[in-house]
């Protein structure tokens, strides 16, 4: 009998140390998912001031020269615009990945563990 609780005790151990080593796995990938997204969204968020400063300089150079100067300007801008567009959708759909933050996979699998451990104490 001692010999089944100390084998029972050792094998709640080592499944409690596997499902910890998954909680840690999973979360690590979240948290690099998290990360990724927000650098985007910084980055969307500078190249965003850039296209605000380029429409205000193709503003400017509109008023001042003639076409051709606010046109390259204007130009400029509606490209800084498209990169700032495709870097916030790329953030958001990363931290969409990312979410919920709660170690889904590890959850169910701990889930599946009690309630093979209840069975089993049942026989």
């Amino acid at each position: 009998m001692g010999e089944l609780v100390q084998r029972a005790s050792q094998q709640l151990t080592e499944l409690v140390r596997g499902e910890l080593r998954l909680a840690q796995a999973e979360m690590k990938e979240k948290g690099k998912r998290y990360g990724k997204g927000g650098g985007l969204f910084g980055g969307a968020g500078v190249v965003g001031f850039l296209t605000l400063q380029a429409l205000v300089a193709g503003a400017i150079a509109g008023l001042a020269v003639p076409l051709p100067v606010w046109a390259a300007a204007l130009i400029v801008a509606a490209v800084l615009g498209v990169i700032t567009a495709v870097m916030a959708l790329v953030g958001r759909k990363e931290v969409g990945r990312a979410t919920p933050a709660a170690p889904a996979e590890t959850i169910e699998s701990v889930k599946a563990d009690v309630a093979e451990i209840k069975r089993s104490a049942h026989r």
